[in-house]
């Protein structure tokens, strides 16, 4: 049974950093677009980045780049993303999401698989 589980969210102060992690199980991420999307409270959900089987990466939100870096390690079947400098407008609960397809999409509805998320807070 396919399974995606995030992990390292955290309470962190501003200008810290954290390491998430999304592990897959049950089917290989190798031909999978894997995106992170994060949902602030009161606000809708966002697409943050995105790596294609390829290893290709974007970024959707310009307040992200240059401080958060998505890769993957096809070895233990898991995308990380590190995120630097983090401010409280990072504040979100954070969902790693895969699709079947090496393109990768904002589109939250085209990942068919989605992971139970991870709360990160920001804040001194």
């Amino acid at each position: 049974q396919w399974q995606l589980v995030e992990s390292g969210g955290g309470l962190v102060q501003p200008g810290g950093s954290l390491r998430l992690s999304c592990a897959a199980s049950g089917f290989s991420l190798d031909t999978y677009a894997v995106g992170w999307f994060r949902q602030a409270p009161g606000k809708e959900r966002e697409g943050v980045s995105c790596i294609r089987g390829t290893g290709s990466t974007i970024n959707y939100r310009d307040s992200v780049k240059g401080r958060f870096t998505i890769s993957r390690d096809g070895a233990k079947n898991t995308v990380y993303l590190d995120m630097n400098s983090l401010q409280s407008e990072d504040t979100a609960y954070y969902y790693c999401a895969a699709r079947q397809s090496n393109w990768c999409t904002e589109s939250g509805s085209e990942y068919a698989y989605w992971g139970q998320g991870t709360q990160v807070t920001v804040s001194s």
